[in-house]
């Protein structure tokens, strides 16, 4: 039995899809500096870092053996799957709480909103610019989720150390070159 779908509903469907695209692609696209981006983001991991809590270790003796006594391993938290997931899952949320400002020197900051109805400046715009460096953010969790999350089982990402390893080491986004040039998605 084949359903039909009224014509008009796809070409609705359709044209709300094409005028979302364009209106949200050229903010999603707009991030021009992406050390700035990703930096914003390597401090939202590094609050997550400071606030972790210690936890116990992850008992993962289920099973019973023959004998009646339990098999199985004790995993140390710090180097866990778990850990990852709960220092990551979230943070691209948390990306839209940021929003682009202006400096008096021109450039542009990634600065946190804590209070989105005392803006003075444009919200629609600042809106915009949130749900971009979220969308950045999964963008970058995604290219780096493997490494990243290695290194954090490891040890080797620490509070204040975070903006290096990933924005340097791992995607090469704040690579300096002597006369403060930079290398933003690997092109010079």
């Amino acid at each position: 039995m084949e359903k039909k779908y009224k014509t008009g509903n796809l070409r609705s469907a359709l044209w709300l899809l094409s005028l979302t695209t364009v209106l949200f692609a050229p903010v999603v696209s707009s991030i021009d500096d992406k050390c700035a981006a990703c930096k914003a983001v390597a401090v939202e991991l590094e609050i997550g870092l400071s606030n972790e809590k210690p936890k116990n270790d992850l008992d993962m003796r289920y099973r019973l053996n023959s004998k009646g006594q339990r098999e199985g391993k004790v995993i140390d938290y710090r180097v866990s799957e778990l850990r990852v997931v709960d220092l990551l899952d979230g943070l691209c949320d948390k990306m839209q709480d940021y929003m682009l400002e202006e400096l008096d020197s021109g450039k542009e900051e990634w600065i946190k909103v804590r209070d989105w109805d005392s803006l003075k400046t444009d919200k629609q715009a600042a809106k915009a610019h949130s749900k971009a460096i979220s969308t950045f953010c999964g963008r970058l969790l995604e290219e780096t989720e493997d490494e990243l999350s290695e290194r954090i089982k490891v040890g080797s990402i620490q509070v204040g150390g975070v903006s290096k390893v990933l924005c340097q080491d791992l995607t090469k986004y704040c690579i300096s070159l002597g006369n403060s040039k930079r290398i933003d998605d690997g092109e010079l």
